[in-house]
């Protein structure tokens, strides 16, 4: 008998089996197996189950699309939810802002909270970077207005926006305020990044609109799994003139053939900066349907994005003073080591390992609201 090929299993293969496997053995699935091939065996599976069997399973499948309903419905009423408590968080938000740009200067308070113990620091690990830091906030004037630098240091303090933020950003995001969730009427948010006057741009305000869907696709309802991030909207940044981050100038020399002559060509290129944040792919091409390396773009966005909303805006100042430690490179190294392990086992020898960072990222990863 021929080896069923990739993409047509075939279930029948499982009663041809030596009389010593069990059932079990039978239903296991190949490890080489990827996503698609395994959702293929499990339902040729299904399919060669009795018929009595396949109808019962037919209603609890029925009684799972009546449940995704209800969970479509639960996650509308956590919107609203989330947009009536914003409310309530607001104006403890103002006050951060009002202390952080030195408009309020709070009157002297003691810690209504207990300082965990400090864990023992061994080696140097760090050393050098950590007294040039102290140095840097030695030289802090006393009389220092608010909290400087106060978003431009929660940036870098989190791994996922300091990988944003280019040394030629940074003055601009000296300037930048205040970050404002504002819940609209449809099912969306928007991130209201207010800035000072600078020497970069115009706005006092950039915007970043994500849009959600919280329904059940009736083409493959099976795959809800809450709401999720399906498009985002930037803004328009009017730049000074020459000061645009988002582009950078080269010189290009170009010879004549026949004269010889040469002369210098001068153009902008597109260059990696914070600010391309207000810029996503689908606005740049106008298009619903966009190549692969936007998409994946587009997927990172919207977990910036859902970060932003969830755990920086609401607890910027955890990050800024350390008490919130963004480890994803620790836990990326972990997941990473427990991959190695697994690789180890004989039944997997010859198999290649896989690369560091080789996890796919798509939309509707980000995490659920």
């Amino acid at each position: 008998m021929d080896a069923p090929k990739e993409g047509n299993i075939d279930a029948e293969s499982c009663n041809e089996v030596d009389d010593e496997k069990s059932n079990s053995d039978c239903q296991s699935m190949p490890a080489y197996m990827n996503s698609v091939l395994r959702r293929q065996f499990l339902q040729e599976l299904v399919k060669s189950l009795p018929l009595p069997v396949q109808n019962r399973i037919t209603v609890l499948k029925n009684l799972q699309l009546e449940h995704l309903k209800i969970e479509a419905e639960f996650f509308e009423e956590v919107y609203k939810l989330e947009k009536k408590y914003q409310l309530k968080y607001q104006p403890m938000f103002d006050k951060r802002k009002e202390i952080v740009v030195g408009t309020i200067d709070p009157t002297e308070e003691k810690p209504k909270w207990k300082e965990p113990e400090q864990q023992p620091n061994d080696g140097e690990e760090g050393r050098e970077d950590l007294n040039e830091s102290l140095k840097n906030i030695k030289s802090m004037p006393q009389d220092a207005k608010g909290i400087p630098d106060f978003w431009l240091t929660v940036f870098r303090n989190t791994a996922i926006l300091s990988e944003m933020v280019q040394t030629h950003d940074e003055p601009a995001i000296r300037k930048l305020t205040d970050i404002v969730i504002k819940y609209d009427n449809e099912h969306s948010y928007t991130l209201e990044f207010h800035f000072d006057k600078n020497d970069y741009f115009t706005n006092t305000v950039l915007t970043k609109q994500y849009l959600l869907k919280s329904t059940v696709d009736p083409d493959d309802p099976f795959a809800f799994e809450g709401p999720e991030i399906f498009k985002c909207k930037g803004c328009t940044i009017d730049w000074h003139k020459k000061m645009n981050l988002t582009v950078k100038t080269i010189r290009k020399k170009q010879k004549h053939k026949e004269r010889g002559a040469v002369r210098t060509i001068v153009k902008q290129v597109p260059t990696d900066s914070f600010f391309n944040f207000f810029n996503p792919p689908d606005a740049q091409n106008g298009k619903d349907e966009i190549d692969d390396e936007s998409q994946q773009i587009l997927a990172t966005d919207f977990e910036i994005g859902h970060f932003l909303r969830a755990r920086i805006i609401p607890k910027a100042v955890l990050y800024y003073t350390g008490d919130i430690v963004d480890d994803e490179d620790d836990e990326d190294e972990e997941e990473f080591e427990n991959e190695e392990d697994d690789y180890d086992d004989d039944e997997n020898e010859g198999q290649s390992k896989p690369s560091a960072g080789s996890k796919k990222q798509s939309p509707n990863d980000c995490p659920n609201q």
